[in-house]
């Protein structure tokens, strides 16, 4: 049997490693396409960047994406839909949608855009190191970097640069919840119960914009359950591509 393609985004500081759990926990009935991305200004311009990875696999494709990767993946299916077959969307970081919203996303837009400044400050000063640190402790808790081996954090803080233009391109994405009415993608939105209030702001925002959409909140998770949580993430996207494989089957 042919195998169906999954186009598997990772997270701001990530690469595509991020998914080899979930491309074993799919199997051979899945061939799991995950690449490394690179930073860019704008979402456009890192969706244009998969240019050829998404002329490569030929045929519509399932699409997964867990934070960056997730803003990036909502974006892909907006502008190219034609190009996949689902959508997995891991607490995807679209803070855009944010704008234009009620007083707590408001007050989001604001907690993320001080993280951003915060993170570009660091970048000019040459605090890298220390500059990542606050990134990863925002995400995952006060000591998370202290608790990384020196030389995994080493490696981690020459990529805050990347992260800088990563919160730029999310941050400056022109678009609005306006632009998604009519995304025709059967679409899994999966949120931490213990996430920062950014990403609460944006999964709220898009589960009541696509009531259809299937919504999962996974209880004691943070916004990196795809590695905190990994097996009950990954039990929910295998779950959902094969509804959709036998939707299409049945249809």
């Amino acid at each position: 049997m042919k195998s169906v393609p999954v186009l598997m985004l990772h997270c701001s500081g990530s690469s595509g490693a991020q998914w080899r759990a979930l491309a074993a926990k799919l199997g051979p009935a899945y061939r799991a396409i995950a690449p490394d991305l690179a930073a860019h200004a704008t979402l456009e311009q890192a969706a244009a960047a998969l240019a050829g990875t998404l002329r490569g696999i030929g045929e519509p494709a399932h699409l997964v994406g867990h934070s960056y990767g997730g803003g990036l993946a909502l974006h892909l299916a907006r502008t190219r839909p034609g190009l996949f077959r689902s959508l997995t969307l891991i607490e995807p970081s679209a803070f855009h949608l944010l704008r234009c919203g009620d007083a707590m996303d408001t007050a989001a837009l604001r907690e993320i855009c001080g993280v951003a400044a915060q993170a570009r400050a660091d970048f000019a000063s040459g605090a890298h190191l220390e500059g990542f640190g606050r990134f990863v402790d925002y995400w995952s808790g006060p000591g998370a970097w202290a608790a990384m081996p020196a030389e995994k954090r080493a490696a981690f803080s020459a990529q805050l640069g990347n992260i800088v233009l990563d919160f730029q391109a999310l941050l400056g994405e022109p678009s609005g919840l306006e632009d998604l009415r009519g995304l025709p993608l059967p679409t899994l939105l999966v949120q931490g119960g213990r996430t920062q209030l950014p990403s609460r702001s944006v999964c709220k925002r898009l589960h009541h914009a696509h009531p259809a959409w299937r919504f999962e909140v996974l209880n004691g998770a943070g916004h990196m359950l795809p590695v905190t949580h990994r097996d009950a993430v990954n039990d929910l996207i295998a779950e959902h591509l094969g509804l959709i494989g036998a939707q299409r089957q049945a249809a």
